[in-house]
């Protein structure tokens, strides 16, 4: 008798002591979501939280059981071993953008997230400086890189360009500002016009303090069908299109380089 009764009080003894059902198990909806307004009730229910690129996850469950601004955070006590920031972890709430933060009982922010949507997962950064991922359940990690995969490479398949709404060739030569970073001018590029040719000549105007630029060490330049070719002195290139009043390099891999006309 006295074991039977045991094994009955096991589970309540175990649910008591912050035992919660393994990441595999279905959690029961949180109680009361359905009152919650939709800024809530779209994050409530499991997610797979994971360090960004790394294998270590672990499944936590956004509920909706409330305590002033905080609202409840479970996990299985694994989690601990797997993400060791979610040690002091036990609530969750909003940031002032509307997406999930998890907080540690002072409701200091563990791991806050910054961009991202419930359907295609959300990325953050945790307290240990450290970037992580949450990404719904029902949405395997597999399928989210795949849409991270079709936007890289959608990034490196040339823009199309007009050329009709494109610069006239003639306006090109002058003087510009080579930019890595909008309004920080790395060097000044000199475009000569064409001599008889298809090719214009290039070459900095005073020193260049960008390392990259430098070892490119542009020579001459190409205009086509609303592209602009930049030659190396080594022969190789990279094209830019015309976009919002300035050059931007496309496809836009690698390091950025923008390009802005100050005069002839």
């Amino acid at each position: 008798m006295e074991a039977g009764l045991i094994r009955r009080l096991l589970p309540l003894l175990l649910l008591g002591a912050g035992v919660l059902p393994a990441a595999g198990q279905a959690v029961p909806p949180s109680r009361g979501a359905n009152r919650e307004p939709e800024a809530i009730r779209r994050w409530l229910g499991a997610w797979e939280l994971s360090l960004a690129d790394a294998p270590r996850s672990c499944t936590v469950t956004l509920g909706a059981e409330a305590k002033g601004n905080l609202r409840q955070l479970r996990f299985p006590a694994t989690c601990r071993r797997a993400l060791p920031i979610l040690d002091t972890a036990t609530a969750w709430s909003l940031s002032p953008a509307g997406l999930p933060q998890l907080l540690e009982t002072g409701g200091m922010a563990l791991v806050s997230f910054g961009s991202g949507t419930p359907e295609a997962g959300l990325d953050g950064k945790g307290s240990d400086g450290k970037p992580y991922r949450l990404t719904g359940k029902g949405r395997p990690r597999a399928a989210v890189r795949v849409l991270q995969d079709r936007a890289a490479d959608a990034a490196q398949r040339p823009t199309p360009v007009d050329p009709a709404r494109a610069p006239a060739a003639a306006t090109l030569p002058g003087r510009y500002q080579l930019m890595r970073q909008q309004n920080r001018e790395a060097c000044r590029l000199v475009l000569s016009p064409p001599a008889g040719g298809p090719d214009g000549t290039a070459g900095f105007d005073g020193p260049c303090r960008d390392t990259g630029l430098a070892i490119f060490d542009p020579a001459g330049w190409r205009y086509a069908a609303g592209r602009l070719s930049l030659i190396a002195r080594r022969g190789h290139s990279v094209e830019l299109i015309f976009e919002q009043g300035q050059w931007r390099k496309d496809p836009a891999v690698g390091a950025p380089l923008l390009m802005r006309k100050l005069g002839p």
